[in-house]
């Protein structure tokens, strides 16, 4: 198999067929096993038709830049957040994934350059740093996707709770602001001016995106192909974890969140945009959710946002920054 060939797609429902045990050899995912800095990955994932499709169904997202042709040269692309999923998951090159009842609690992404149909991007990643505060065990995860052409992709930097009971914490999070930004309530005034790409300006606000993710999109984000088990695809252990049903995944609704930007900002978000999201609160499969966004500042050449995911209750589930330049970037 030659290093440009699939050696494991970490969310490829046809990496189990194997018949191997996919979790043979690896750790327990406890807080007192990790080794800083521990090394994840590399792995090599094929952005194949069946990707963007499978991924285009989880996230109820058919945007024809994915599905016919981009901006990229006319050539398909997969959606800006297709492999977030996958950097996540890097850990399970290590830890045995079902036995994690983890709850991934921020998400930053930064946005290189598209990945391509039929492209073989490699993805790295590496434990940084660990601490604990109020009585759960913190990981930090930096990793990176580097397309065949050695060109960077995307680059990720994460933190999860490695182990806890997703119930008993639900909601305690925390929209604690970037730094020089304030915090995000979602707030704007009923008469704001709608976001105008041609000329931002501060005050102006995303057209809404309102999505459902039903018990199938949320089983199949979250690896029930690979028969992986945790509290996004399984009704028993969700119960166990003080869950009434599963969860939707905080990194699923971090991809809702790039497709608002996607569609809002166009193709210079796959070229130098950015996104840092913190998950506050979990949102129920079949739960309806909407995701909005507002101008914060207009610069030179970028224009920054607070975004935000809103559960049908009215409490944020989500909330963070992000920011992307006025045109393409080349890299």
């Amino acid at each position: 198999m030659s290093a440009h060939e699939i050696r494991r797609d970490l969310t490829d429902p046809r990496a189990a067929a194997t018949g191997a045990d996919p979790e043979a050899g690896l750790k327990e995912p406890l807080f007192e096993n990790l080794e800083i800095p521990e090394k994840l990955g590399p792995v090599t994932v094929r952005i194949d038709d069946h990707k963007i499709k499978r991924f285009a169904f989880t996230q109820d997202d058919h945007h024809p830049w994915h599905l016919e042709g981009s901006p990229f040269g006319g050539r398909r692309i997969g959606h800006a957040a297709l492999l977030g999923n996958d950097l996540v998951q890097l850990f399970t090159t290590v830890y045995a994934a079902s036995r994690v009842v983890g709850l991934h609690t921020e998400e930053q992404l930064w946005f290189d350059s598209p990945a391509f149909l039929d492209e073989a991007v490699t993805l790295e990643g590496t434990y940084t740093e660990s601490y604990e505060r109020r009585g759960q065990g913190y990981v930090v995860m930096e990793a990176t996707a580097t397309g065949q052409d050695g060109r960077s992709v995307l680059r990720h930097r994460g933190v999860e709770i490695l182990r806890t009971r997703p119930g008993d914490i639900a909601g305690r999070g925390s929209s604690k602001p970037a730094p020089g930004s304030r915090r995000v309530t979602g707030e704007v005034p009923a008469d704001a001016p709608a976001f105008d790409p041609a000329r931002p300006a501060p005050g102006q606000v995303l057209a809404p995106l309102a999505k459902t993710i039903t018990t199938e999109q949320a089983a199949v984000f979250s690896r029930v192909g690979e028969y992986v088990r945790n509290i996004h695809n399984d009704l028993g252990l969700a119960r166990q974890a003080g869950l009434r049903v599963p969860i939707v995944q905080g990194q699923q609704q971090f991809g809702v969140l790039a497709e608002l930007l996607t569609r809002a900002v166009g193709s210079p978000f796959f070229t130098g945009g950015w996104m840092r999201v913190k998950f506050l609160d979990t949102v129920d499969v079949h739960e309806p959710f909407e995701a909005g966004g507002v101008v914060t500042a207009v610069e030179e050449d970028r224009t920054g946002f607070e975004i935000w995911v809103r559960r049908a209750d009215g409490r944020l589930s989500a909330a963070g920054w992000a920011s992307a330049p006025h045109t393409e970037t080349h890299r």
